[in-house]
């Protein structure tokens, strides 16, 4: 591990992103998961964020096959959505990052009824990756509708059977891979046991943090979450044996961080 990013690992930073980025040697981040503050949805305590700088920084950190995880939605404005995500996502592809894949975050719930389009239950989550994957370990708890096993005989066009002598079959499995189409339970009680993050005002799933965690690394890597808001991302990686970085420029979003690592 490069010993200029050892004095920041399993800390919480109160700085801009951009700055202490800037301060972390080349291909050093395993995972960059992290839900940044997009159009005007929520109140962040009047901060800004210059997402160019923090997209090239962040580019500048990933290791070779590391990944980072971008959660995004968009607002409504004048009858018609923003596209902030698709933007930003193609400015991820400009910086050289490969879109491994667009997943979708379905919530169980809608903040607020829709009275002229279907009801908002969803955000992105884009995956993007320097190169390929180094790290791909895939939850497989979407049951499969039959289990059973069937034979590796194939019978080819004159009549006769391939593998002739074969006697082995394929055994299918209870469960399978998962589709990119991920849902949790939201809410208080259910994002979080942490009473405390909901001083945030918008939070993500620990579970959430949890599947991608465990989906694009291995045990003692390095898990960034430059934008860290209640520190959701830190907390499940020190539960999971990552090394984690939080950084976030709200000292009253550190304070909840710091709440929410006694807990882990």
């Amino acid at each position: 591990m490069e010993k200029e990013l050892v004095k920041f690992l399993d800390t919480i930073i109160c700085s801009d992103c951009v700055e202490v980025l800037s301060e972390f040697p080349k291909n050093c981040i395993d995972l960059t998961l992290t839900s940044p503050p997009y159009d005007a949805l929520r109140d962040y305590n009047d901060f800004s964020f210059d997402f160019k700088k923090i997209a090239s920084q962040l580019y500048r950190v990933t290791k070779k096959g590391g990944v980072v995880v971008w959660v995004i939605g968009d607002s409504t404005i004048n009858g018609s959505e923003t596209g902030v995500s698709f933007r930003q996502a193609l400015y991820f592809k400009e910086l050289g990052f490969a879109l491994h894949d667009t997943m979708i975050y379905q919530k169980s719930g809608f903040a607020y009824p829709s009275t002229k389009r279907y009801h908002q239950i969803f955000e992105y989550m884009f995956i993007f990756s320097k190169g390929r994957p180094k790290s791909f370990n895939p939850i497989k708890d979407k049951p499969n509708k039959t289990q059973y096993t069937f034979s590796k005989k194939r019978r080819k066009k004159d009549g006769s059977m391939t593998h002739e002598n074969d006697t082995s079959r394929i055994e299918v499995s209870p469960f399978g891979m998962r589709t990119n189409i991920w849902k949790y339970t939201t809410g208080r009680g259910n994002s979080t046991k942490d009473k405390i993050a909901f001083a945030h005002p918008a939070i993500f799933p620990e579970k959430l943090c949890e599947d991608h965690i465990k989906s694009w690394t291995n045990p003692e890597e390095v898990v960034l979450d430059p934008l860290m808001g209640s520190g959701t991302t830190i907390k499940v990686a020190k539960l999971l044996k990552r090394h984690f970085i939080g950084i976030d420029i709200s000292e009253e979003y550190c304070k909840i961080a710091r709440e929410r690592m006694k807990l882990a």
